[in-house]
């Protein structure tokens, strides 16, 4: 066998990066080409590193093959908003442009971001030129890169959060790719003619894969840290914040019968002080893009590249590449992964208030004007806008003067506080899935409320209405609403059809494990319904339903599943 033959092909993404000219291709000239709705496969790749997706709209897709017309083609894009705080007028703007170009609803994502759907080709360039004027952009929202990082909102309820936000919108800045590209074909429009730029971090060829940050505040783990790539504890001694303890290596998505894919939990790698934070996350992405496979997109996360390489030698790595160790990690505990409902005061005494958003889709529909309420509360809201990574939405800074014009707007346009929400619905996440998802294999947004429904009636019945349990469900196994972590976690399989996992730890530090696969949407509260019962009559003080599951032997995970263990 020659070398040739025994050197591992490359997937075609990695060709694709290192001669796009820095992210550039064939935009340009594809986004001024009006005979067709959508551009070429090659180009949609790219289009994802500029925070860009090209989807269309399944449900009539045979329609319109039957009358040999393309698919009705539109592009989702996502914003850059570290920790998911933004300004009245960023929110107004967003708003805005759902109204001239969108589909007319906001989308709040796991991640802590805006998405806006049903954006045609030739609006693509207004929508980011809007979203400029206010100091907003989508750069590295998707792709093989760096993407949003998130970071737990706090809602001012203590002086960590100021510290600790700082520190993750430092993080982002520094990993954005500095290539031009972006202001280039989406602001400008002018064709790059200059030498090519460097990209230090990322090279021609960018990561293996996509990467994901996140920044925790214990008590609380709404980020779900042990999720990310990368993860950032912070650890106060007081009002001091001391530093952070590291993690590495977890990741949620998985393919359908590839046992060579799963979802993993990160691992405690060590803990650095504030000043050291970039020089790590730096070095983490730096070891995951020399070491990360770029001949198998599917084991190509950090995850993978931890698991073959061993947490010592990938830790080995990084330290080499900061040229200071890591000390030993700090004592954390995480409590809780619910955002703080409804109308609450911060430490200035000024009121903060957090509302529901059902699979965070913000749209004025069924009697529940939810996208007008935040529209006229953002006109006359004095503070900030916090995303929350569980796909709801804070507005925090409210004087008492401002509170009951805001709960009249609230009341006016029928939008109920958390007085009527379940436990489990307000620990409930969904991803978009069908109909514009390409990915999907089945309903997730568009069905879960009819599930949850169903679900209320046997909690009510139990005496748990009240009780936070954890409800996630994805379309596909990609695990987009962190289904894998999800107490109860629900996973496409098919249409009509999900694979059933139960047994996480409420705190998001043990993955679930599955229990059943392929049961149809009607069989779903049936199966969890004994155990549902169970629990109300037989738990132990304190005990979630997930640590109930495994301790009654319902699931048995393997200890690779939780936080700290081999």
């Amino acid at each position: 066998m020659s070398s040739a033959d025994a050197t591992p092909k490359l997937e075609k993404n990695e060709y694709l990066k290192e001669e796009s000219n820095n992210l550039r291709g064939t935009l340009l000239e594809e986004l001024a080409d009006t005979s067709t709705a959508g551009i070429t496969a090659d180009a949609s790749q790219l289009t994802k590193f500029h925070g860009m997706y090209v989807q269309d709209d399944r449900d009539i897709r045979g329609e319109r093959r039957a009358k040999k017309l393309e698919k009705a083609f539109s592009f989702m894009l996502r914003v850059r908003l570290p920790g998911g705080v933004c300004s009245p007028d960023q929110y107004l703007m967003m708003d805005q442009l759902s109204t001239d170009y969108g589909n007319h609803t906001i989308r709040l994502t796991t991640r802590q971001t805006y998405q806006l759907h049903g954006l045609l080709k030739g609006n693509l360039r207004n929508v980011i030129r809007g979203m400029d004027r206010v100091l907003m952009d989508s750069i590295g929202a998707c792709g093989d890169i760096n993407r949003n990082v998130m970071c737990q909102p706090d809602f001012k309820k203590t002086h960590a959060h100021a510290k600790v936000y700082e520190i993750a919108k430092n993080i982002s800045l520094h990993l954005l790719p500095k290539g031009k590209a972006y202001r280039e074909i989406f602001i400008d429009g002018e064709k790059f003619s200059g030498e090519v730029e460097e990209e230090p971090i990322y090279g021609t060829t960018y990561l293996p894969r996509k990467f994901k940050i996140g920044v925790a505040i214990p008590p609380t783990n709404d980020v779900d840290v042990f999720s990310q790539d990368l993860g950032f504890i912070a650890i106060f001694e007081g009002e001091k914040l001391l530093g952070f303890n590291v993690t590495v290596g977890g990741g949620l998505g998985t393919t359908h019968g590839n046992d060579k894919t799963y979802p993993r939990v990160a691992d405690v790698m060590g803990f650095c002080t504030p000043d050291q934070v970039n020089q790590v996350a730096e070095a983490v992405v730096l070891a995951q893009r020399d070491n990360g496979s770029r001949t198998d997109r599917k084991n190509a996360r950090l995850k993978y590249t931890i698991d073959r390489m061993g947490l010592a030698a990938f830790k080995a790595e990084v330290e080499k590449r900061t040229g200071f160790a890591l000390a030993e990690a700090k004592p954390f505990e995480f409590k809780t992964i619910e955002d703080d409902y409804g109308w609450n005061q911060d430490i200035n005494g000024k009121w903060y208030y957090v509302q529901f958003v059902a699979s965070g889709r913000i749209v004025d529909k069924d009697g529940v004007n939810l996208r007008t309420a935040f529209r006229e509360i953002a006109k006359i809201h004095k503070g900030d806008i916090r995303l929350t990574p569980t796909q709801n939405l804070a507005f925090c800074g409210i004087d008492e003067a401002d509170k009951d014009a805001i709960q009249k707007i609230l009341d006016d346009n029928g939008v109920k506080g958390p007085e009527a929400l379940s436990g489990l619905r307000k620990n409930a996440m969904a991803c978009p899935a069908l109909p514009t998802c390409g990915l999907a294999l089945s309903e997730s947004e568009r069905f879960i409320p009819e599930l949850l429904d169903e679900f209320e009636k046997v909690l009510d019945e139990a005496g748990l209405t009240d009780d936070s349990i954890s409800i996630r469900m994805t379309g596909c196994p990609n695990g987009c609403a962190r289904p894998y972590l999800a107490e109860i976690g629900l996973i496409g399989k098919a249409p009509g059809k999900y694979n059933l996992y139960l047994g996480a730890a409420y705190n998001g530090m043990r993955l679930n494990t599955l229990y059943k696969e392929s049961i149809t949407s009607e069989e779903i509260v049936p199966a969890v319904e004994p155990h549902l019962k169970a629990y109300a009559k037989e738990r132990k003080e304190g005990e979630g339903f997930g640590d109930f599951c495994v301790r009654t032997g319902v699931v048995t995970p393997p200890s690779k599943y939780t936080v700290g263990q081999d």
